[in-house]
């Protein structure tokens, strides 16, 4: 609670110290003003030295009972000492001599809050409001938010700051805080005609430009957003969190060039984040340009070498390029720190087999389909390896537990097809070509993908031109 208007200087504190010795002693003649004792609370309080500060205010208000002032003053070093029932007494005594002293409320909260008496701080609160105007209501709708926040009434934390921006629109911490409470509690139209309405009598606010921005973006609207977050930037060239949003609704617009230029501007304006340098690794890592790329990953990685999905996106612009080996090194790294991520045990197994380690991808591709029994990619990856390793058998066996696995899904239908054929029972694998083709023939450029020369056998080019015979019928 305490709000210290007192700075005495030195001379003057120590005479003031010298008087309340002599008082304190019990010497004769001595004698302290009022505000001359909470001096010398603050004095002690400042100094975190609570007792003494405590003995100070006992002998106050023993020289002056009838003191509002110095009773609240107990009460909230009885608080700051967790004597939270003697604390709320002493308020009840201060309040029959002012009621009027919004620090009553505002410590009685405090104790209210630290009994886990939410409730009774709540009432407390909602009847003070109906008392006080200005900055006082205002305050007490602070503190209303804050007794919410612990109560976890999260919506009413919304209205008590709309309450307070419909009286104050220019509070920076209301609007502040404000932004935060939108996004939590998803209330982004009311924030809008919120916001519309302060910028209509208060255009130079960047904040409410920039909370207008934000619930725009809350609610997707990123042209929209983006057009008031220029509007807060041109009232303050150097709002960072502005330029940091309006690239992140560049990248949901897939503009990436603007995105890389918003962000750039973030780097310029604030410290080196490693979200931003990863944010604009992204950014050219949709563009194709994985050196670009990879140079920001990178910097990120410095700054959070910790991030092992860091380490994957720097291998995955090395798998875009068919560099294998260096993605390997980077995949390495990821697997570190996180060994069973299943993508990055996927991304090392397609690495090891285009580089012919096919044991090892076999390995890595066994290990995401254990993590991942039922995801069809996961089987997908590892009867491809095996085939291609020529591991006819196994990968008989593997696309066999994919189909009851994965409820016997179309696409395994075509690989069990290039198996049969591959083992030369090329009858079973005519007649799977036929059952495939009748569930999902979309899927045969998967067959072709992985066995294209089986278009030189008569017999599967026969079914194939038979169903889109069939179905052009």
């Amino acid at each position: 609670m305490k709000e210290n208007p007192y700075h005495p200087d030195r001379e003057e504190m120590k005479e003031l110290l010298k008087q309340y010795q002599n008082l304190r002693n019990g010497r004769h003649h001595s004698f302290l003003e009022e505000d001359a004792f909470e001096k010398i609370i603050d004095y002690y309080d400042d100094l975190e030295d609570m007792p003494q500060a405590i003995e100070a205010v006992e002998i106050g208000v023993g020289q002056y009972p009838y003191s509002a002032t110095l009773l609240i003053r107990k009460a909230d070093l009885f608080i700051a000492t967790r004597r939270y029932q003697e604390a709320l007494v002493i308020l009840e005594q201060a309040e029959l001599l002012d009621g009027a002293d919004i620090n009553l409320f505002i410590l009685k909260t405090d104790a209210y809050l630290a009994l886990d008496q939410q409730e009774k701080a709540v009432d407390l609160l909602e009847n003070a409001l109906q008392h006080f105007e200005g900055n006082e209501r205002i305050e007490l709708l602070f503190e209303l938010a804050d007794v919410y926040d612990d109560y976890e009434e999260f919506d009413k934390i919304f209205d008590c700051l709309k309450l307070i921006l419909e009286q104050d629109p220019t509070s920076e911490e209301a609007l502040y805080k404000i932004c935060f409470w939108t996004d939590f509690t998803g209330r982004n139209e009311e924030s809008i005609r919120l916001h519309q309405q302060i910028i209509d009598n208060h255009p130079y606010s960047e904040l409410a430009w920039f909370n207008l921005a934000a619930a725009f973006q809350g609610l997707k609207l990123y042209e929209k957003s983006i057009d008031a977050y220029k509007y807060a930037i041109a009232i303050d060239e150097k709002f960072d969190y502005a330029y940091r949003n309006m690239g992140d609704a560049f990248i949901r617009l897939r503009k990436y060039k603007d995105a890389i230029e918003s962000l750039e501007k973030v780097l310029e304006l604030s410290r080196p984040e490693d979200v931003i340098f990863e944010a604009i690794g992204h950014c050219y890592d949709k563009l194709d340009n994985y050196a670009q790329a990879r140079f920001y990953y990178r910097k990120a990685s410095h700054l959070n070498p910790d991030d092992s999905k860091l380490y994957y996106k720097l291998a995955c612009t090395y798998l875009n390029e068919g560099q294998w080996s260096h993605a390997v090194k980077q995949l390495e790294a990821a697997m570190r720190i996180h060994a069973k991520q299943p993508e990055y045990n996927l991304a090392m197994g397609e690495c090891k087999m285009q580089l012919g380690e096919y044991k090892e991808a076999i390995q890595y591709f066994s290990n995401v389909v254990r993590m991942r029994p039922r995801n069809i990619s996961s089987w997908e990856a590892l009867i491809r390896c095996l085939y291609n390793a020529e591991f006819f058998e196994e990968a008989l066996e593997q696309v066999n537990a994919a189909i009851r696995m994965t409820g016997g899904k179309p696409l395994f239908g075509f690989y069990l097809c290039a198996v049969y054929f591959a083992l030369g029972r090329s009858k079973e694998g005519q007649l799977q070509l036929e059952k495939a083709m009748q569930k999902a023939p979309r899927l045969l450029k998967k067959l072709l993908e992985l066995n294209p020369v089986i278009l030189q056998y008569q017999p599967v080019v026969d079914i194939i031109a038979r169903y889109k015979k069939n179905r052009s019928i």
